[in-house]
């Protein structure tokens, strides 16, 4: 059984497949979304457009300490673990969050934050960010 306070950005990637199916089933809470949030690049404002949530619905779940529901709690961890898996790959956080916003030919000239509001692109990323570490730049 996973505790949501246990869900850290350092051990999220350590945790087998089925915490993670556990973990989203129950809902991130706001304040362990917060805890990543902190530990990201991203704002809150970005979250809000990652997840497709109003800013405004992320105000009240801040209220009433909701739970994100499983679909937002999926996408929420498979950012952080897109993320956690690029700064290893970049070698520091620095040299990730500048390829994240820089213009990417190889993914049709977007930026790969721009990539993070569906599971199409979390997964393209994903793709990339593989080839980058096996040192397939074509």
């Amino acid at each position: 059984m996973v505790n949501e306070a246990a869900v850290s950005y350092q051990t999220l990637g350590n945790k087998s497949i089925m915490s993670l199916i556990h973990t989203v089933r129950q809902g991130i809470s706001f304040t362990a979304f917060m805890s990543l949030v902190n530990k990201s690049p991203f704002n809150v404002s970005e979250w809000s457009s990652f997840l497709h949530l109003s800013e405004r619905t992320m105000q009240r779940y801040k209220k009433e300490e909701k739970k994100f529901d499983p679909i937002h709690s999926e996408k929420i961890l498979e950012i952080t673990l897109l993320y956690k898996k690029g700064v290893e790959v970049f070698g520091d956080a620095e040299r990730f969050n500048g390829w994240l916003n820089a213009t990417n030919i190889a993914l049709g000239n977007v930026k790969p934050k721009d990539l993070l509001d569906n599971t199409f692109g979390i997964s393209l990323l994903k793709d990339e960010i593989g080839r980058i570490e096996h040192g397939v730049l074509a």
